[in-house]
C-alpha cells in the first residue's frame, strides 16, 4: 500500500531572509519529526510579499537559482532530514525575473524547477511588474512517496493547472500560496473561495490537494502605508476533497498529514473522470477569447 505523509506549513514572515529561512526550518524539522516526508513551506518565504506596489529597489531580491540563500538552505536542509522540500524563491535569470519553484529531493539534489505559468495584475498583487510568465510549462515530480505536480498560488484558480498536472502523472497536487487582504475591497474575504476553488480541484481529479500559506499582516517596506494581511487557513485534503489537517488564520506551525494514493488511484479509475474526457470537444479552452 503506498502512503504518504505529508506537511503543509503556515507562519508569520519578516522582511529578514535569514530571520525567515530560521523560522521555516524549525518548522520543517517539526515536521520531520512527526514522520513527513514531503514538506511545503509557503510562497515566496524569504521574505515579506513584496508585490503590494510596484517598487524598483525590490528587483535586488532576486538571485539566480544556484547561489539562492533560501534554495542552498533547504538543500542542506533537505538531505539532513531526508525530506522533500519544493523551495519556492524569487528568481533571476540573466534580464529576466520569474516567481520560481526548485524541487529539492531527500538527498538535497534539485530535481528540476517550475516557474509560475499565471501571473497576477491587481492592487495588492502587482506581480506582472516583477515576474515574466513561466516557460516551464507545468512540472511533475517523482519521488519515492509518490508522483507530485506544484503550482504557485495564482495558478491555484485555474482548472487547467490541476488537470493537466493531473494528465502528467501527478498524484497529490501542492500549492505554495501568498493570499489575505484585497485592497480594493476590504469587506471581501477571499478565504473561503480559496479554498473551495482547490477543494474542486481534489474532487475533479480525485486526488489530495495541500496548501501552504502565510499569515500576519506586512508593509510593503518600513514608511510604506501600504500593508497585506494573510489570512492562512493552510490546509491539506484527501482525493474526495475533505479535510484532513486544517488551521485558522492565526495559526502557526506544520499540518501533518498521511495519505493513502493507493485509495485514490482507485477512486480516480473508478470514477471515470480521465477515461470519460473529451478532448475533441475541448479546442475552446486553447483559444484566445
Amino acid at each position: 500500500m503506498t502512503k504518504a505523509t505529508v506537511a503543509a506549513l503556515q507562519l508569520a514572515l519578516t522582511d529578514d531572509i535569514d530571520e525567515n529561512i530560521a523560522r521555516v526550518s524549525g518548522h520543517i524539522r517539526k515536521a520531520a519529526v512527526r514522520g513527513a516526508k514531503i514538506i511545503l513551506p509557503p510562497e515566496l518565504f524569504e521574505g515579506h510579499y513584496f508585490c503590494v506596489t510596484e517598487e524598483e529597489e525590490k528587483f535586488a531580491r532576486a538571485r539566480p537559482l544556484a547561489d539562492h540563500p533560501a534554495v542552498l538552505a533547504m538543500q542542506a536542509l533537505a538531505a539532513e532530514l531526508q525530506v522533500y522540500i519544493p523551495t519556492s524563491f524569487f528568481e533571476r535569470d540573466g534580464q529576466h525575473h520569474y516567481n520560481s519553484l526548485a524541487m529539492i529531493d531527500d538527498t538535497g539534489a534539485i530535481m528540476g524547477t517550475y516557474r509560475k505559468s499565471h501571473i497576477p495584475d491587481g492592487p495588492g498583487y502587482e506581480e506582472k511588474y516583477f515576474f515574466r510568465p513561466g516557460n516551464t510549462g507545468f512540472r511533475v515530480w517523482e519521488t519515492k512517496y509518490g508522483t507530485i505536480g506544484v503550482g504557485i498560488c495564482w495558478d491555484q484558480w485555474y482548472p487547467e493547472t490541476a488537470r493537466i498536472m493531473a494528465l502528467m502523472g501527478a498524484e497529490m497536487l501542492l500549492f505554495p500560496t501568498a493570499i489575505g487582504s484585497e485592497p480594493y475591497d476590504t469587506d471581501l474575504d477571499t478565504s473561503k473561495m480559496w479554498r473551495r476553488a482547490m477543494l474542486g480541484h481534489a474532487v475533479s481529479n480525485c486526488m489530495p490537494v495541500i496548501a501552504a500559506n502565510r499569515i500576519g499582516t506586512e508593509r510593503a517596506s518600513e514608511d510604506s502605508p501600504n500593508e497585506a494581511t494573510f489570512y492562512g487557513h493552510s490546509f491539506i485534503c484527501d482525493e474526495w476533497g475533505e479535510f484532513v489537517a486544517e488551521v485558522e488564520d492565526w495559526q502557526t506551525g506544520a499540518l501533518v498529514a498521511t495519505l493513502d494514493l493507493d485509495r485514490a488511484r482507485r477512486h480516480r479509475a473508478g470514477m471515470g473522470f480521465f477515461r470519460d474526457r473529451r478532448p475533441d470537444l475541448y479546442g475552446r479552452l486553447v483559444q484566445d477569447i
